[in-house]
């Protein structure tokens, strides 16, 4: 499994475990975050759960890309993943894709 994500990816052993770590991190760091937001604003147990699903949506949607790149370049791999934002970005059309001259 890790080999074929090497050959998709094209990077060496040490480089995916540093982005397999940047997920890690990431997805940890975004649920911690949701869960102290929500808090903060004061949802409790008698709040409708649609508005704590919405409130926690928007932030792992768009909070966890901001994270992302934030442990991205902690972990030294922010070229790798700025790479994999900008192909969310152009699938969201948030980004137009540049054609190189010829």
């Amino acid at each position: 499994m890790f080999q074929r994500l090497q050959n998709k990816w094209k990077v060496g052993s040490t480089q995916l475990f540093l982005i397999l770590c940047v997920f890690a991190v990431t997805g940890t760091t975004t649920a911690w975050v949701s869960r102290e937001i929500t808090a903060w604003v004061g949802f409790n147990d008698e709040t409708s759960w649609f508005w704590k699903v919405l409130l926690r949506l928007f932030i792992l949607i768009f909070g966890y890309q901001v994270i992302l790149m934030a442990v991205a370049f902690v972990f030294g791999q922010f070229r790798f993943f700025w790479n994999y934002e900008k192909k969310i970005l152009r699938w969201m059309g948030l980004l137009k894709k540049v054609r190189s001259e010829k």
